[in-house]
């Protein structure tokens, strides 16, 4: 009799292979979908189709004939939907309003220069700008007021400050508790201290974030003198504490899945349980500590509510003891409070893609370290 195969043989598994295909392809596109978002809602930003000056030539409602769609809509804020949605005589009432709101302004402002600045071009954005009542060039995100200021160099500065700042915490401690569980630990201290580390991981971070708040600034700064009690030195510390449970858990699976015959032979040679540790297995395990590592940092850099709760004022400064905004915490705090479709609108989206980016580089960067580092391992070039 020949062996049958198939979904006629095994329908059973083959639904549940199926099943799995389906979940696995409907992630992959869901992720695919949600960046496919906001970058549509990003595009009119990276194009330089948004204008936030002040004072800008009005476009009069006799002249809407002469303008091409693209620049009514540019003009109006709106987007595409909303603007084909909406009616002539509609769109006409909005450019009469947009005319009186330029009549309107005072005359102050109109003799400020900056008044006349589109701040959403890339220049300012990147690059420090001598803004008016300010001695020098500066760094300033500040998306309210009159003239709204969209430098995204303090966020950037900000977000590395914290989430390295987390790392250089949670690293050390994570990667020193997989090796003494894995390695030294005796097995009943082992079952003890394993799922407690691990269970770290469920705390909520927003109780991590209001025990750093109310406990962790005080003690910080009581122990380290510094001025502002509230910094991206305290974020960093309680981000730590979210980052471990995870670096712990993978780094500890990875020593432990080093062969025993290599832990055997070190000791059969005179090695103690520690340089068997530090000389033999970690450098063994490497590959997979650093692959808990990567895995942190894209924990730390999406973290959001420890550091929205601890420090969230969006100061241009790599001193670690002065505060601090990420990019996370800019768009959660920021998202409800603007108008669908306007310049602060796809600014944050942009902000969103351009995460999106580097943690998809970071990752592909990792990647191509631990497999480097597998090959140096197994002896291959």
């Amino acid at each position: 009799m020949g062996i049958h195969r198939g979904h006629q043989a095994r329908p059973v598994e083959w639904l549940a292979e199926k099943l799995i295909f389906l979940v696995s392809l409907s992630a992959i596109l869901m992720v695919l979908l949600i960046f496919l978002f906001v970058a549509r809602e990003a595009l009119p930003v990276f194009f330089g189709q948004t204008n936030t000056a002040l004072i800008q030539k009005p476009i009069l409602p006799d002249e809407m004939d002469k303008h091409s769609p693209t620049e009514l809509q540019a003009y109006l804020e709106l987007t595409p939907d909303q603007f084909a949605k909406t009616p002539k005589s509609t769109l006409r009432t909005l450019m009469e309003i947009k005319v009186e709101a330029q009549d309107e302004i005072p005359e102050n402002f109109r003799k400020d220069p900056d008044a006349r600045v589109n701040t959403t071009e890339w220049k300012y954005m990147l690059q420090p700008h001598q803004w008016s009542g300010y001695d020098q060039p500066e760094h300033i995100w500040q998306p309210v007021g009159q003239i709204k200021k969209f430098n995204i160099i303090p966020l950037f500065v900000g977000t590395l400050k914290v989430t390295l700042i987390g790392l250089f915490f949670a690293v050390p401690l994570a990667v020193g508790a997989a090796i003494y569980v894995s390695q030294l630990a005796r097995p009943r201290v082992r079952e003890i201290l394993k799922p407690t580390i691990e269970l770290l991981s469920g705390i909520p971070s927003v109780v991590v974030g209001v025990f750093a708040l109310l406990v962790m600034a005080s003690v910080l700064q009581a122990i380290f003198h510094y001025q502002t009690r509230l910094n991206a030195f305290v974020a960093g510390i309680a981000l730590g504490f979210a980052v471990i449970p995870v670096i712990f858990s993978i780094a500890e699976d990875a020593l432990t899945s080093v062969p025993r015959a290599y832990t055997q032979a070190a000791l059969a040679l005179g090695a103690s349980r520690w340089q068997t540790a530090w000389q033999i297995v970690l450098p063994a395990a490497l590959p997979g500590v650093f692959a808990a590592t990567v895995l942190g940092f894209g924990r730390a850099i999406g973290e959001t509510m420890i550091v929205l709760i601890v420090c969230s004022a969006s100061v241009m400064s790599w001193n670690i003891f002065d505060s601090a905004r990420s990019i996370t915490t800019t768009i959660a705090a920021e998202m409800g409070e603007v108008v669908a479709g306007g310049p602060h609108y796809r600014i944050l989206f942009m902000l969103g893609a351009l995460l999106f980016v580097a943690t998809f580089i970071s990752n592909m960067v990792g990647d191509f370290v631990i497999h480097r580092f597998k090959l140096k391992l197994e002896g291959k070039r």
